[in-house]
């Protein structure tokens, strides 16, 4: 299953790997070049399909709980202050995605969303100190009677496009799609002090299922 953001790229994708081949395969009267050509787009083609994969996740619902919204690795929990919305301090947790991890961003609690917007920014690479206020990225609040939570996207060095489906005013379900990324990069989650952390550093989690924090 794919996700719907990747429908044009794994579309034109197909047509030229088609497109390549069968152009070698008229022109190039030597089986190693046409052998070697087919590997290295059929390689290209794996990657595409395999980056907009968007498989199935039971998430147990639950409002006592908040949920990994992406796939990847933990590489900071820690106590920061965040301007942008609540102006104090902040449980930061971040998740890093590599380019082979699925990119769907889902919604980490119930809740109604009180806050979305979008800031252009640079490219830094995810893992920069600064990348969280100044590369491209959106920042999305949803709140509900127990916890009100922040999730900023955050674009990466390769990441040239955020796509973000939060809209201000409208409920979610925990676990269902926020938004996707393309092409690497972090995400970035504010929770309330004192709120019990259930993840280490460099845990893997999977968006959707992996409990991040109770409340």
């Amino acid at each position: 299953m794919f996700h719907k953001e990747g429908y044009k790229i794994i579309s034109v994708t197909l047509v030229l790997f088609l497109g390549i081949n069968v152009a070698s395969y008229v022109a190039i009267q030597n089986d190693e070049w046409q052998i070697a050509i087919f590997s290295i787009t059929l390689i290209f083609l794996i990657l595409i399909l395999q980056f907009f994969r968007n498989p199935k996740r039971k998430t147990k619902v639950d409002d006592h709980t908040v949920v990994a919204p992406v796939d990847g690795k933990v590489v900071v929990i820690e106590e920061v202050f965040e301007k942008e919305h609540f102006n104090d301090n902040r449980l930061q947790v971040s998740i890093f995605m590599s380019p082979i991890n699925v990119h769907v961003t889902r919604h980490p609690i119930n809740g109604d969303v009180v806050l979305s917007k979008y800031h252009p920014g640079k490219y830094l690479v995810a893992w920069h100190p600064k990348a969280s206020e100044e590369n491209e990225r959106t920042t999305v609040v949803v709140k509900n009677s127990g916890i009100e939570v922040l999730y900023r996207q955050i674009a990466g060095a390769l990441a040239k496009r955020i796509v973000n489906y939060a809209k201000e005013g409208e409920k979610v379900v925990q676990g269902s799609d926020s938004g996707f990324i393309k092409f690497g990069s972090r995400v970035d989650v504010f929770l309330p002090i004192g709120t019990e952390i259930n993840v280490t550093l460099d845990q893997k989690v999977k968006g959707g299922e992996s409990i991040i924090a109770n409340v």
